[in-house]
């Protein structure tokens, strides 16, 4: 199947389980539309077991012709970023940048040394031999939030102002801090060499890098749109920011997230008053909010059609299961710690601790880090333990974050 039909199919489906879920059951939309691909990913492994063999191959071609990861990490991901960052308040996300910045990088490192020795002792306990530097791995690829998840989910979870900004901006910032230490503990795990040199000049290279591109994009992109006022090229001018931003990050080795994010806020704050007319912004905004809608719900079904490449074995989903908890022990130690050490100069809400902890939200990102693993044993084991993980915490975390927000803040 070449590309225009994968695409083809995807939107199609895509819709057709949009408009279902709205008319018959009610989920936020991109639950729903996870919800329907898993129900159909069920079903074909169903029938391919029993009445038509040739179904199961057909979906994992269809899946590998896609390839999950590069789909989101070299595709959607700067687009969703992008228009995530865009219509963040950066005056009130300023105003929480103490906690959002230690959630973001000392939280993400601190929850991967956790979740790896975790994950370490529980694969043993089952009796599944993994190495520790693999547990670490899997540290690193489950302890960002996930900007996409929090974005598409908290918009209609009824979360409280301030949480929902800390949450949001967490992850949209952590990503270039999670993609160096993953790097880093893949690059030990493959090669077994690295050095305390070695890890700082990668982190400045690609996050400081990251920021500085994104910082010239947006002042670049920035003059541009002030000196016309036409909205069709305004908009493009913003899809060369996304498209070629992200492909010379990626060429640069610098972090193509951070540069995304940081040229969307900027875009999304200053250009909006400075350099736009009110009509041009308006066009924009309803671009990049459908745009985001779009990508969103094509990378949730992804989600559910992924079910068909897993491993069924018992020991696999044993770990997932025992690794749940796991996860949100440390997600609550991640959190638990800035929030007490800020909590002497700062005024936190009711509930701040459960709330971050709980809707600390993991999904796509995740899956796609973790299918970008090179072959073997301990890939199989964690792409299983690792969807695991995602879809408890979309299914459950994402269908009761509001409730339990609105329980604790009341």
């Amino acid at each position: 199947m070449n590309s225009l039909d994968a695409a083809g199919l995807l939107v199609s489906l895509a819709a057709l389980f949009a408009w279902f879920n709205h008319r018959f059951i009610g989920l936020p939309t991109t639950i729903g539309i996870m919800v329907l691909a898993l129900v159909m990913s069920v079903g074909i492994l169903l029938a391919g077991h029993t009445v038509a063999p040739g179904l199961i191959p057909w979906g994992q071609g269809f899946l590998d012709s896609i390839d999950f990861s590069a789909t989101v990490l070299d595709g959607m991901l700067s687009f969703l970023l992008f228009a995530g960052a865009l219509f963040v308040d950066l005056k009130t996300l300023a105003e929480r940048k103490y906690v959002v910045g230690m959630l973001a990088t000392g939280g993400v490192i601190l929850s991967t040394f956790i979740v790896g020795f975790l994950a370490w002792g529980v694969f043993n306990l089952i009796g599944v031999s993994i190495p520790l530097i693999w547990c670490l791995v899997f540290g690193a690829l489950i302890s960002p939030t996930d900007p996409i998840a929090v974005l598409g989910i908290l918009k209609s979870a009824g979360v409280p102002k301030s949480l929902e900004t800390k949450i949001v901006g967490e992850s949209l910032v952590n990503d270039g801090v999670a993609m160096v230490v993953f790097l880093v503990m893949v690059g030990i795990a493959t090669t077994g060499q690295a050095t305390l040199g070695g890890v700082a000049l990668l982190f400045v290279q690609e996050a400081v890098g990251g920021l500085v591109l994104g910082l010239l994009l947006a002042g670049i992109a920035h003059r541009m749109l002030a000196s016309i006022d036409q909205y069709q090229v305004e908009i493009l001018i913003t899809l060369a920011v996304v498209l070629g931003g992200y492909s010379l990050a990626h060429s640069l080795h610098l972090s193509g997230p951070i540069a995304m994010v940081v040229a969307g806020a900027i875009l999304g704050n200053r250009s909006r008053d400075s350099a736009m007319s009110k009509s041009t912004w308006s066009h924009l905004e309803h671009f990049w909010e459908l745009l985001d809608e779009m990508l969103n719900a094509v990378l949730f079904l992804l989600i559910g059609l992924e079910v068909l490449v897993l491993s069924f074995t018992v020991g696999p989903w044993l770990a997932g299961a025992l690794m749940i908890p796991m996860v949100l022990l440390a997600r609550l130690c991640a959190v638990s710690v800035p929030v007490m050490m800020l909590s002497r100069f700062r005024t936190f809400s009711p509930g701040a601790i459960p709330v971050l902890t709980w809707g600390g939200l993991r999904g796509g990102i995740s899956v796609a880090l973790v299918l970008s693993l090179p072959t073997g044993d301990e890939r199989d084991l964690l792409v299983t333990v690792t969807y695991a993980v995602v879809l408890f915490s979309l299914l459950v975390q994402g269908l009761t974050v509001g409730r339990l927000a609105r329980r604790l803040t009341a």
